[in-house]
């Protein structure tokens, strides 16, 4: 990879950058899509599959570069933005397996050595989420707030049993609230799980890392065939009219995405991340 191009000096060692495997397309991408770097990704054929695939400058991907970036929040804020861009340019398409943001291999080869072993796997998982698309759902209960009558101040209290009665009587009141959210929300986990193909249930989001406000009760993703997803965002948005049952309870819809929750088998993560030695990391 040290060659020299005519009257230019070195060429800049460069890596090869992985978004998603899919199958071979039928429709073009949009002219103008870039990638990582500003770089227009291309495709890259084998076993039946396709790889979109982008030039890395080694001296940002190589893996102790790599580790110091994604300290860098501004870098890995950028490159996660141009991955995404890549996948979802793919996924307006076709439905592909998005694999891990900064996947790398050494050169092309051993993108189709990736591809050749993995052909089995890779065809099974787009089999699966052939023609679907992922939904996400959370929904978030918002704290308290003064202009609600059970955080109402309580007038001061007579006495201190008096006091430990007005402490019992808000956690109670706090309970039953926490209760019914949980309530409409594993209902309406169930109704979109039934007209969902599969749903995951993720972990709730932690607050202080997802900057959301409120506490995540329920943070879900079904995946949906593209020719119902209006119907299940009409079924999303009607539910939303029960959100009244509870004040202070919201209800998030996003996408479609890409299925990066169904592409794993059993549980397994299948996007995983490759080194500059083009095998892939455990």
């Amino acid at each position: 990879m040290n060659d020299e191009r005519q009257g230019d000096g070195p060429r800049e060692d460069v890596l090869t950058y992985v978004y998603a495997v899919c199958r071979p397309l039928t429709a073009p991408l949009a002219a103008d899509l870039t990638g990582v770097g500003g770089v227009p990704p291309h495709q890259i054929a084998h076993a039946g599959l396709v790889a979109l695939v982008g030039p890395v400058p080694e001296r940002d991907f190589a893996e102790a570069a790599l580790r110091a970036h994604l300290e860098d929040l501004d870098w890995l804020s950028d490159t996660a933005r141009a991955h995404q861009r890549a996948i979802d340019a793919l996924t307006a398409v076709t439905c592909p397996l998005p694999l891990r943001l900064a996947t790398v291999f050494r050169d092309d080869d051993g993108v189709r050595a990736m591809l050749e072993e993995g052909a089995e796997r890779f065809h099974r998982v787009l089999e699966r989420i052939d023609g679907r698309v992922e939904w996400g759902v959370k929904v978030h209960m918002d704290p308290v707030t003064s202009d609600e009558p059970s955080a109402a101040a309580p007038a001061k209290p007579a006495s201190g049993r008096d006091y430990l009665r007005s402490r019992r009587t808000q956690r109670t009141a706090q309970d039953e609230r926490w209760q019914v959210a949980e309530g409409f929300a594993r209902r309406l986990h169930d109704a979109l799980a039934r007209q969902a193909d599969d749903s995951r249930l993720h972990a709730p989001q932690n607050q202080s890392l997802s900057r959301a406000p409120g506490r995540n009760i329920l943070n879900a993703a079904y995946l949906v065939p593209r020719a119902d997803s209006e119907e299940f965002v009409e079924l999303v948005d009607r539910t939303k009219d029960d959100e009244d049952e509870v004040h202070g309870l919201r209800v998030e819809l996003t996408g479609p995405w890409a299925a990066y929750s169904f592409t794993g088998d059993d549980g397994a993560d299948t996007g995983s991340a490759g080194t500059a030695d083009g095998k892939n990391r455990a």
